[in-house]
């Protein structure tokens, strides 16, 4: 289970990577909304590995076209997330569509510390791994911040794209209407871009991020939907427009850069009203940033 459409189809292609060097036929299938279910039904027949979101799981259970009462392994990925309140009552409907006797698989970069504090019922005398993030990587990331006035936030977003040439640029907004609007102005200043939302249908979505993977497209902007998880290879830089609520969304993000041991840039364009939250989120995050003034940075023309 995953929370994301996005996550789905990634987690299935990795699994179809895999199959080849395993011994016996595994075949794996991803499902989803957004798109029709017919497909997703008919292909279903022998299925060994099922890669879901929630809401398409308990869609394909009411059609009679998935049966839980035998499944062996259950996988949560981004299991924070998949336990969080948003997915919480789906949640519930399938563990109790689930045989008691069962592998539980919890995955996340971000698990609390206190494992006890991810549902009691999920886990018995679990096992915890914790795989250590070599230094290095979070250090391959270069983080600076700009302080700038709200309403320059679009303007400097502009001029460092041009003015540094930058190539494959995320841009992280904190509403789809506010994805939409940085878009629609980099477009009008001659900025290739393109927004990625859960209002999108699932081809606009599918296919702005297959042009950005392939670096067709210079700037994707997106919400917090494409933080987690989410593998873009040699992505130099990420831009948080706005600010994440939480410290461990923040990770999640820059994370989305300085990848497999290459290097990349994490910009924050800090408001005067985002300070006292900048500062907690470099408290958490161990790390402080490098901020930078941009009151000295001419706009006109941005």
């Amino acid at each position: 289970l995953v929370p994301t459409r996005e996550l789905a189809m990634q987690v299935s292609e990795v699994f179809q990577l895999f199959a080849p060097a395993i011994s016996r036929q595994i075949k794996t299938l991803a499902v989803f909304g957004g798109v029709s279910s017919n497909p997703q039904m008919m292909a279903l027949q022998g299925v060994n590995i099922l890669v879901a979101t929630p809401g398409r799981l308990l869609d394909l259970v009411g059609a009679n076209a998935v049966h839980l009462s035998k499944i062996e392994t259950l996988i949560l990925d981004e299991a924070d997330k998949m336990l969080n309140l948003g997915f919480r009552e789906e949640m519930d409907r399938i563990f109790a569509l689930l045989p008691e006797k069962r592998q539980n698989l919890l995955f996340s970069a971000t698990l609390s510390d206190d494992v006890n504090s991810i549902n009691q019922f999920l886990l018995h005398e679990p096992v915890v791994i914790k795989l250590e993030p070599r230094k290095e990587s979070i250090d391959l990331i270069s983080q600076l911040g700009y302080f700038v006035k709200d309403a320059y936030k679009g303007p400097l977003l502009r001029y460092l794209i041009k003015h540094q040439n930058m190539q494959q640029v995320l841009v992280f907004t904190s509403s789809v209407f506010s994805a939409d609007s940085v878009v629609e102005k980099l477009l009008k200043n001659g900025i290739d871009a393109m927004a990625i939302h859960g209002k999108k249908s699932q081809k606009a979505r599918t296919d702005a991020l297959s042009n950005f993977k392939s670096g067709k497209l210079r700037v994707l902007v997106a919400t917090d939907l494409l933080s987690r998880g989410i593998d873009i290879e040699f992505l130099p830089y990420v831009v948080n427009y706005d600010l994440p609520r939480s410290p461990k969304d923040y990770i999640h993000r820059i994370g989305r850069t300085g990848r497999a041991e290459s290097p990349g840039e994490a910009i924050s364009l800090i408001a005067p009203e985002d300070l006292h939250h900048f500062r907690v989120i470099q408290k958490k995050m161990g790390k402080w940033v490098t901020m930078i003034d941009s009151a000295g940075i001419k706009f006109s023309g941005y």
